[in-house]
Formats: C-alpha cells, structure tokens, sequence
C-alpha cells in the first residue's frame, strides 16, 4: 500500500553533514505525522525529529544541529544533519502516520521506513 524509501546515509567525519531523505508512495490521502528515529548499537529506539502540521519537535541532543523539513507535493520528508558527532552514529528510520485510500473509504496507517546507517567516525 505505503512504502517509505529512505536515502542519504553513509560515513562522515565529525564536524560534518548529512541530508537523509523519505519519500512515500502509495495510496496517500494525507500525513499526520513525518518524522525520524534512530537506533544506535545496544540502546533503544528513539524519536530524533518529528513533524506535524506546523509543528516541528527535536529531541536535545540535536537541536541546533539537525533541521527537519517537508515536501508536501512530494510526501517527502528531509533532515539535515550538521555538526555531526560520533554520538549520532546509528541506524536512522524514517516514520510516518498517515491516512491512505482503503476500498471505499480510509484508513490510517503507521509506516516505517528500511533504515539508514549514518556513522560520524575519523
């Protein structure tokens, strides 16, 4: 029905940037909910940014560092990444909420995304 195709990870140096991107396909009638979590090694998943409406919310680890933005026209969500530190190495995941198209009427529906590895390492 919905897939979630993230892109942008890969190795990066301290200090520097990255841009991960989500876009969805499928059946969208619209999004509640964008956002980002990550998953480092041995610790538990958790929300990086999100977005909804006009909203936007970060965790404190990474305000002031991470930007997140959308592209309604395209279901695609971004988030830029500077100042990167080894501390954000971890797999990221794109999630939405959202309402799709289901027979004759909708239905909401929680998407995950693949996941992305994002490593800050010298």
């Amino acid at each position: 029905q919905v897939q979630l195709v993230e892109s942008g990870g890969g190795l990066v140096q301290p200090g520097g940037s990255l841009r991960l991107s989500c876009a969805a396909s499928g059946s969208i009638f619209s999004i509640y909910v964008m956002g980002w979590y990550r998953q480092a090694p041995g610790k538990q998943r958790e929300l990086v940014a999100a977005i909804t409406g006009g909203s936007t919310s970060y965790t404190d680890s990474v305000k002031g560092r991470f930007t997140l933005s959308r592209d309604n026209a395209k279901n695609t969500v971004y988030l830029q990444m500077n100042s990167l530190k080894p501390e954000d190495t971890a797999v990221y995941y794109c999630y939405q909420y959202l309402k799709v198209v289901a027979g004759p009427g909708y239905r909401n529906l929680e998407v995950w995304g693949q996941g992305t590895l994002v490593t800050i390492s010298s």
